[in-house]
């Protein structure tokens, strides 16, 4: 059995400088997620009660937005991967947030990202196989707002996946 993955994401900072060992208690959990605090204050050379202490600011300051589990996509049958340009009919802040509004309620949307370029949004879906995923693009994806086109990219290979943040 695989052991689970723990996925930790972290806000940009803009008022507050990190010092080294913010940062590579930042490292650690982005490595390993799981790690207790007895084990996490001895990997970054701080005591436990100073490790909890950064730890909890770290949360509270926003630089952690979130611990949780990555789930092998395989194990659960949700095996199809597929990245999605959306091109929207018009580019006005109306539209961008009915369309945002609509995408976040799709429970199969991983990712939903403005972006520059040929596109407006790029969406990362995941799902059991193709079939379903032609059944969702006519029932749901071409039916959000201001959808004008869409493009279609069956991934074939995951070279690179949730890398955690260098820095």
């Amino acid at each position: 059995m695989k052991p689970e993955r723990i996925m930790v994401e972290m806000e940009e900072s803009s008022s507050r400088n990190l010092d080294r060992i913010d940062m590579r208690i930042l490292r650690l959990l982005q490595q390993d997620g799981r790690l207790t605090n007895a084990d996490l204050a001895g990997k970054a050379g701080i005591s436990p009660a100073t490790c909890h202490r950064r730890t909890q600011r770290l949360f509270e300051e926003g630089f952690i937005r979130s611990v949780r589990a990555i789930v092998d996509p395989l194990r659960i049958d949700r095996g199809a991967l597929v990245m999605v340009g959306v091109v929207l009919d018009r580019s006005t802040p109306e539209s961008f947030a009915q369309f945002e509004a609509a995408a976040r309620k799709l429970s199969f949307v991983l990712d939903c990202h403005l972006v520059a370029g040929d596109f407006d949004y790029f969406l990362k879906i995941r799902l059991r196989d193709m079939s379903e995923f032609n059944r969702l693009h006519g029932e749901q994806l071409i039916a959000l707002p201001g959808v004008r086109q869409t493009r279609t990219f069956f991934v074939i290979k995951e070279v690179v996946d949730n890398a955690p943040l260098d820095f």
